[in-house]
């Protein structure tokens, strides 16, 4: 999971959304379902949207406002969620025979119906993780991967705790769909149907991805390698943000040692494509990510309190821990 830092701005490319919040009820205005009462500011994560990274990249039109589809590079579209805070971003990335989702989002919108105009190959399922926002999704696909860990097993029963805590005060920037149940809104049940392990290999016929295990933010951390075309897709273990290290199924030696592996990689590795935020990073980040959360680890660096977590920062990265 993620959460914008907020002196890092947040971005989607809609004109005017904000103003756009309000519905006609009667005589009164009303915000939308989950949205802050009328007269209070936007949230401060999402006050610079968008990001000026995406400027550059080749946006792909598609009629859901939830979503903002990215051509990243032939075959590879980031599918970013940019009206809540986590700017969750969900790939798919097509071969000659089969499609692969890495990852499903959020769940507030039909990311389905988004990838069916993107493809028609049949798609699977692949997840970076099972945290809520990269699942929620999942229920609507019949072929889904999942990583053999008790993790994986437990999340694949869904939750609401934390889906309702997305849709809480301060995390839209924007209306949410019409017609979104926000009472009953939950991660629902998925079934896995192909449980794979540390260098696994996904054939999507001219395509082929190879799973690399980078546990430590949760058990079940990957990252998903495609060699020929020099793309490491990294999940929440690396992404342009406040890298979240403070949940109970956290390792931070295990984190630690995936970034050292991630790095390894790196003769074979052109370009970054992270699971928040902005779908494109240079690979050169990691050896400094790493060198920062180990002046983390060692002391160096004071930490502000920030609740009952502390947030670390260093070197231009930060992360939140316990």
């Amino acid at each position: 999971m993620h959460i914008s830092s907020p002196s890092t701005p947040s971005g989607y490319n809609r004109v005017n959304m904000w103003n756009n919040l309000c519905v006609v009820v009667g005589a009164s205005l009303v915000f939308t379902m989950g949205v802050a009462m009328s007269g209070q500011p936007k949230p401060e994560w999402c006050r610079n949207l968008p990001r000026p990274a995406y400027k550059s990249l080749e946006q792909v039109t598609q009629p859901d406002d939830w979503f903002e589809v990215y051509r990243i590079r032939p075959g590879v579209f980031a599918i970013y969620e940019p009206h809540q805070s986590e700017e969750v971003i969900s790939y798919l990335i097509v071969g000659r025979q089969r499609a692969l989702m890495f990852d499903t989002g959020l769940g507030i919108s039909d990311i389905k119906q988004v990838v069916q105009r993107l493809t028609s190959f049949p798609v699977s399922v692949l997840n970076s993780h099972t945290h809520n926002d990269h699942v929620s999704g999942n229920w609507q696909f019949t072929d889904i991967y999942g990583m053999d860990t008790d993790f994986t097993r437990k999340n694949a029963q869904g939750s609401r705790d934390d889906a309702q805590a997305e849709i809480a005060p301060g995390e839209l920037c924007g209306p949410l769909p019409a017609g979104f149940d926000a009472k009953n809104y939950s991660t629902k049940p998925f079934t896995i149907t192909h449980w794979l392990h540390d260098g696994d290999g996904i054939d999507l016929g001219g395509r082929k991805l190879i799973v690399v295990a980078t546990p430590g933010h949760t058990p079940d951390a990957i990252s998903l390698l495609d060699e020929a075309n020099g793309l490491l897709f990294t999940g929440d273990t690396y992404y342009p943000g406040t890298i979240w290290l403070y949940r109970p199924e956290t390792d931070l030696g295990a984190y630690e040692k995936s970034l050292e592996r991630m790095i390894a990689l790196a003769p074979k590795v052109r370009l970054l494509l992270p699971a928040h935020n902005v779908p494109v990073a240079e690979p050169t980040k990691l050896p400094k990510l790493l060198h920062a959360f180990r002046q983390v680890r060692s002391g160096k660096v004071k930490p502000e309190q920030q609740g009952e977590k502390r947030i670390y920062k260093a070197e231009g990265f930060s992360f939140l821990m316990k």
